[in-house]
């Protein structure tokens, strides 16, 4: 046992008695009234309290079955020796707000739900929790409480929407987006737009390629704190429910081994979901989620070892939204578990790694099966890349770095003029008015976590621009964020952003913009004097909330940088 753990485990013995301290005592009478109330029994307070923190909601089919999977966790929990109690916290379907001015709660809904699920676990004096999630910001936001409270948690990811039918073919909630585009261009009529809108989210689960919520199910597994198979798992499954239920009776085995999330969440764990994010073909969100959480659990995480990771790890899976299979297709061939053996039969995983079954990284994928028909899939010698798709690059447009996805890319490189624009719904109809021609930088400024505020994503526009053919001869470029499931030139994340005088702000229609994958370049031709001119008759903008959580949101939060986190 590793020192950093030995102190962990001791520092946290204490808490393996929160719930009886409140149980036992006879200055505790009226707080076990109000236990009874919820049906507990005498010999329910000689049990530990576990929590179930569920994302249950009817806003989005990502989590509209979490409830089900709630109570499975509680049965296991139950079963395992514990005294359950399911609470809520809440959701927002990123899908449904794209493209609105609802899509700024988004980002910040990941903090609301750390809030809550510290707040009640705080408050209740829970021994231990299980964590539930399905939308994109459920899962850092689960994982960033289980940081902050540091008690023997598991993760359970709600699991992937089953592909879409339409002629024969698969469809995904990105389809429609780009059915838009393809509508707009008039290579579809609006009777197929239509027949794409009714089939692309066939049920419960959430969006079905190698998108935000699947990707971070993907990392959360490989850093040791989800079951194995947990973010392949179908949300609509046996499987699923199986999952669901042992997470209640591993959650239980943690609380007695004394196993928390500092000792698995360390920086190696880091380095495990980073490699599987770049193998996978992973969302750009993966590193703003991840730096979040990292600092959550005070691991020392850059955008460096990003990019070191990027330069050792192929991007190897072939999945929307850059390639041909969804992560139900995944799941049939063995999954995440049995990606991650393959990487660590490739020396790319640390197989030493701790993990909630209370075993190592290297022991769970002991007994994993091999992928099954992996080159249609998953091919680590004929890569759809060499190197990881997701670039941090650095110039003088962006001192600080911005975050570019080259998956599926022809084109890797472009200089061109900005077509510069403050809000979002201005560059899409512009896009949609044929105003944007091949070879155009698109900027979306004013867009990251204090200037929108909350970093929306830019799925609309970026999707439309591929239903237009114009996904690799214009690139977009923002102080935003973009959806797991955009793809095309896309360029995010630029820091320091506009509202707080990043050079963004200084950038004018016409200045010649350098955007360069292989280089990891991203700048602008304009001279340092010219760049103090204007920066002398530059005014930073009032914050666009006055009040409300999107105030109190802009006020505290940091650079995309730093993760964007608010403490």
């Amino acid at each position: 046992m590793s020192r950093e753990r030995k102190e962990s485990t001791e520092e946290k013995k204490d808490l393996r008695i929160r719930s009886k301290a409140i149980s036992e005592s006879e200055n505790r009478t009226p707080n076990r009234a109000y236990l009874r109330a919820l049906g507990f029994q005498d010999e329910d307070f000689k049990k530990p309290m576990i929590g179930v923190a569920s994302t249950w909601s009817e806003v989005t089919p990502c989590n509209i079955h979490i409830g089900d999977l709630a109570r499975d966790s509680k049965l296991g929990i139950s079963e395992a020796g514990g005294s359950p109690l399911i609470f809520n916290t809440i959701t927002v379907s990123d899908g449904i707000s794209m493209g609105t001015d609802g899509m700024r709660y988004s980002l910040p809904s990941r903090d609301l739900i750390a809030d809550s699920i510290e707040s009640v676990v705080g408050a209740e004096n829970l021994d231990a929790f299980v964590a539930i999630g399905g939308c994109d910001k459920n899962i850092p936001g689960c994982m960033m409480g289980i940081a902050r409270l540091n008690l023997p948690s598991v993760f359970v990811y709600g699991g992937t929407i089953l592909p879409g039918k339409l002629h024969g073919k698969n469809l995904d909630a990105v389809s429609a987006f780009e059915g838009v585009g393809q509508y707009n261009n008039g290579e579809i009529d609006k009777d197929e737009l239509h027949k794409i809108e009714c089939a692309a989210c066939p049920g419960a689960g959430s969006c079905g390629g190698m998108f935000t919520a699947n990707t971070m199910a993907s990392a959360v597994e490989a850093m040791g704190m989800s079951l194995p198979g947990s973010s392949s798992n179908p949300a609509v499954s046996a499987d699923k429910s199986r999952d669901s239920r042992k997470a209640g009776q591993a959650v239980y085995n943690l609380l007695e081994k004394g196993i928390y999330p500092k000792d698995i969440m360390t920086k190696k764990a880091f380095q495990n979901a980073i490699n599987v994010v770049m193998a996978l073909g992973g969302s750009t969100n993966a590193i703003l989620h991840l730096m979040a959480i990292a600092h959550t659990i005070d691991v020392n995480l850059s955008l460096d070892d990003f990019e070191y990771a990027r330069k050792r790890v192929p991007h190897i899976a072939d999945l929307r939204p850059s390639g041909k299979y969804v992560m139900a297709d995944l799941h049939n061939i063995g999954g995440v578990p049995a990606v991650m053996k393959l990487l660590l039969d490739k020396g790319l995983l640390y197989g030493d790694c701790l993990t909630v079954t209370g075993k190592t990284i290297a022991e769970n994928l002991a007994v994993q099966p091999c992928l099954l028909d992996e080159q249609e899939i998953i091919d680590f010698d004929n890569p759809k890349h060499p190197t990881g798709p997701l670039v941090i690059l650095k110039g003088n447009l962006a001192p600080e770095g911005a975050v570019a996805k080259i998956s599926g890319l022809s084109v890797t490189h472009i200089t061109g003029p900005a077509r510069v624009f403050d809000k979002e719904e201005e560059a899409t109809n512009a896009i949609l008015n044929n105003e944007i021609k091949p070879g155009d930088v698109l900027v979306i400024r004013y867009a990251g976590p204090k200037g929108a505020p909350g970093m929306p994503e830019m799925l609309s526009a970026s999707s439309i621009l591929v239903g237009k053919g114009l996904g690799e001869s214009v690139c977009l470029l923002t102080d935003g964020r973009f959806s797991g499931g955009s793809h095309g030139l896309v360029v995010g994340h630029a820091s320091p952003e506009a509202q707080v005088g990043g050079p963004m702000a200084l950038l004018e229609e016409g200045d010649m913009v350098t955007i360069d994958a292989e280089k990891l370049e991203i700048s602008f031709n304009v001279s340092d004097e010219v760049l103090e001119q204007r920066r002398q008759n530059w005014k930073e903008p009032e914050l666009k909330a006055k009040r409300g959580t999107l105030f109190k949101y802009a006020k505290l939060v940091s650079s995309a940088s730093k993760g964007a986190v608010t403490d």
